[in-house]
C-alpha cells in the first residue's frame, strides 16, 4: 500500500526504533506510548485489519504471538505482566489500516479498558 505508514516502516522509508525483526514480522516502540513499554508488532504483508486475515495468514498471526513472548521478555514484563491489543475499526480505535498489535506493560493495566 502507497500510502500506509506502516508499509512506509517495513520498506524502511520511515525510520523507527526498531526492536524485533524477522523475515515476516517487525516491532518498533510506538512513538506515544501509553504505558512505559508499548510496542507496536505489524507483520511485514500488508493487511487491513482483523477482519482481513485470511486462512493463510494463521501460522503468521501465530508467529505474531510468538514474537511477542520474546519481546516481553527483552522488555522484563513476562513476569509482572503486558497486554496484547489489536484495535479492529474506527469505533475500537484503530487508526492506522494495517494490522498491528500494541504490547503494553511496565504499568498497572485497568480493567475494563477504555
Amino acid at each position: 500500500m502507497v500510502d500506509c505508514i506502516f508499509c512506509k516502516i517495513v520498506n524502511k522509508s520511515i525510520p523507527v526504533n526498531l526492536i524485533f525483526e524477522d523475515d515476516e514480522i517487525i516491532a518498533f516502540r510506538d512513538i506515544n506510548p501509553q504505558a512505559p513499554v508499548h510496542v507496536l508488532i505489524i507483520p511485514r504483508k500488508h493487511i487491513d485489519s482483523t477482519m482481513d486475515i485470511s486462512k493463510t495468514d494463521e501460522s503468521l498471526i501465530g508467529r505474531i504471538h510468538t514474537a511477542a513472548q520474546k519481546i516481553a521478555i527483552n522488555e522484563s514484563v513476562d513476569k509482572t505482566g503486558f497486554r496484547i491489543v489489536s484495535n479492529n475499526g474506527p469505533d475500537a480505535g484503530q487508526a492506522v489500516a494495517h494490522l498491528h498489535f500494541h504490547l503494553l506493560g511496565k504499568r498497572k493495566l485497568n480493567w475494563p479498558p477504555g
